[in-house]
C-alpha cells in the first residue's frame, strides 16, 4: 500500500496506472482505505482487488469478445456443486460411481491448470468419463450464462491470450502491477499474470515461501523461483525482522522451516527480547485437550489477567466444538472470531431443534424450524392455518399437524 501511494505521490503513475492483486475482498478494502488516508485522490476506480474480482470486472467490461452475455452470474461452490447434480441428474449417470464433490474438485483443478477438458491427459477410462462429463459442464455453463470462479480466471486468461489488441492495451495502462502473498498463487494466477506485465512493466511481488500452507488449493509455491528466475528479479529484499513474536519462538520457527526443501532461505529475528519459553502439552484427546486448556485459562484469571488479554487459537473451525464446549461448562465467556459460534450455526441449530421436538414435542418454536428443513414444499398460508387450528384446539403446532394428517388419510378416497 505504501509502495503505490509513493508511485503515485512521486508522478510515475497515475491511479489508473497501477493493478494490485490481494487474495481476500477484506485486505482489499483495507488497502483501498488506507490508500484514501494517505493519498487526497478518489480510488474506488482503482483496479485494486482479488484475482477473481479483477477477472470479474475485465469479463465484464468485454463479455462479447470473452462469449458470456452481459449479465452473467457467478456460481458460489454450492452453487457450482448444485449445478454438477443436475448435470449427473440429467444424464441418469450413477452419482456413488462419479461423486459429484468429486467431480467438482476435478473440474476446479483442471482450470485452476488453464485445461480445457480437450487438454486434460486421459489415463483411463475412469478418467475419461471425468473428462466427458467436464465439457458437459462447460456446455451447461455456456448455455446458462453461469461462471464459476475457477472458470473466471481462466475466461480471463483466453481472452487475454487470444486478443492482442486488447492484451497490448491493458499492459500499456498497468505499468506497474504489484501481488501480495504471491506464494498462494497457481499456475494460472501466474500465467495471468505474466500475460498483463508483458516484457516490461515493472512488476512487483511480495511474498513468503514459508506460509505456502494452500497446495491443496492448487498454490504452487514454485512460482516465487519461477518469478525470480523468468523477470530476471534483480532487487531481492528479505523482510526477516520479525516484530510479532520473541526470540524463543522464532528460534524455535527458524528449526523447523529449515528442513523445507527449495527455501529461497531466511534467517527470523527479533528486537523484542527471547519471550517466555516454548511448551508443548501433549493429550491423549481432545477432551483432554479443552480440560487443560480450561485450566491453562482459568490459572491466567486467578493471575490477574483480564479475560480480553486471552486468545485461543485453533486450526480448523471443526475444532471449536471441544473447545467452545469446555468453556461453556466452565462458565468461562468467550467470544469466536472469523466464524459463527459452534451453537450458533445453522445447522447445528436445526440439528438441536429435532431433539428439542423428540423431548417436548410442544416446542412450536423447534417445530417452526424444522417443519421445512429440508425443503418440504410447505409454504407460508399452510402453516398459517396449520397455527389457526392449533390455536383453535388449544394444543401445539406438532399436534395440529398431526391431527391434520389423520384427517387426510382417513377421510373419502
Amino acid at each position: 500500500t505504501t509502495r503505490i501511494a509513493w508511485l503515485i505521490q512521486t508522478g510515475q503513475v497515475s491511479p489508473q496506472g497501477v493493478l494490485a492483486v490481494t487474495f481476500t475482498n477484506k485486505a482489499a478494502k483495507e488497502m483501498l482505505t488506507r490508500l484514501t488516508a494517505m493519498l487526497p485522490i478518489n480510488v474506488r476506480g482503482m483496479w485494486l482487488g482479488t484475482f477473481h474480482g479483477l477477472c470479474n470486472r475485465m469479463l465484464r467490461a468485454h463479455h462479447r469478445d470473452a462469449g458470456l452475455p452481459a449479465t452473467f452470474q457467478i456460481l458460489d461452490s454450492a452453487d457450482q456443486l448444485g449445478a454438477i447434480k443436475r448435470l449427473l441428474k440429467a444424464g441418469n449417470i450413477d452419482d456413488e460411481r462419479y461423486p459429484p464433490r468429486n467431480l467438482q474438485n476435478f473440474i476446479n483443478s483442471a482450470k485452476e491448470a488453464g485445461l480445457r477438458a480437450k487438454d486434460v491427459e486421459v489415463n483411463d477410462d475412469y478418467n475419461r468419463r471425468f473428462v466427458e462429463l467436464y465439457a458437459l459442464y462447460d456446455a451447461q455453463c455456456n448455455r446458462e450464462g453461469v461462471c464459476d470462479f475457477a472458470e473466471l480466471l481462466l475466461r480471463c486468461y483466453e481472452l487475454l491470450d487470444r486478443n492482442e489488441i486488447l492484451r497490448r492495451h491493458y499492459q500499456g495502462r498497468f505499468r506497474h502491477i504489484l501481488v501480495d502473498e504471491f506464494q498462494d498463487t497457481n499456475k494460472l494466477q501466474y500465467a495471468w499474470l505474466k500475460l498483463l506485465a508483458g516484457t516490461d512493466n515493472a512488476i512487483f511481488a511480495v511474498g513468503d515461501d514459508d506460509q505456502s500452507i494452500y497446495r491443496f488449493r492448487g498454490a504452487n509455491v514454485g512460482n516465487m523461483a519461477d518469478f525470480e528466475r523468468e523477470f530476471k528479479v534483480r532487487n531481492l529484499i528479505k523482510l526477516e525482522q520479525n516484530y510479532r513474536s520473541g526470540g524463543n519462538i522464532l528460534n524455535a520457527a527458524n528449526a523447523l522451516i529449515a528442513h523445507n526443501a527449495s527455501r529461497l532461505g531466511k534467517e527470523l529475528w527479533t528486537q523484542a527480547g527471547d519471550g517466555e519459553p516454548v511448551r508443548v502439552y501433549e493429550a491423549q484427546t481432545d477432551g483432554y485437550e479443552a480440560a487443560w486448556l480450561v485450566e491453562e485459562v482459568k490459572g491466567l484469571i486467578a493471575e490477574g489477567h483480564a479475560r480480553a488479554e486471552i486468545a485461543v487459537l485453533y486450526r480448523a473451525n471443526a475444532q471449536s466444538r471441544v473447545l467452545e464446549h469446555a468453556l461453556f461448562n466452565a462458565a468461562i465467556p468467550y467470544r469466536v472470531y472469523g466464524g459463527l459460534r459452534f451453537f450458533e450455526r445453522a445447522e447445528v441449530k436445526h440439528a438441536l431443534a429435532y431433539l428439542r421436538l423428540i423431548e417436548n414435542p410442544a416446542d412450536d418454536t423447534a417445530f417452526l424450524r424444522v417443519v421445512n428443513f429440508p425443503p418440504r414444499g410447505i409454504g407460508a398460508r399452510t402453516l398459517e392455518q396449520l397455527a389457526d387450528a392449533a390455536r383453535a384446539a388449544g394444543s401445539s403446532l406438532q399436534w395440529a399437524a398431526s391431527a391434520a394428517r389423520r384427517v387426510r388419510t382417513s377421510g373419502p378416497s
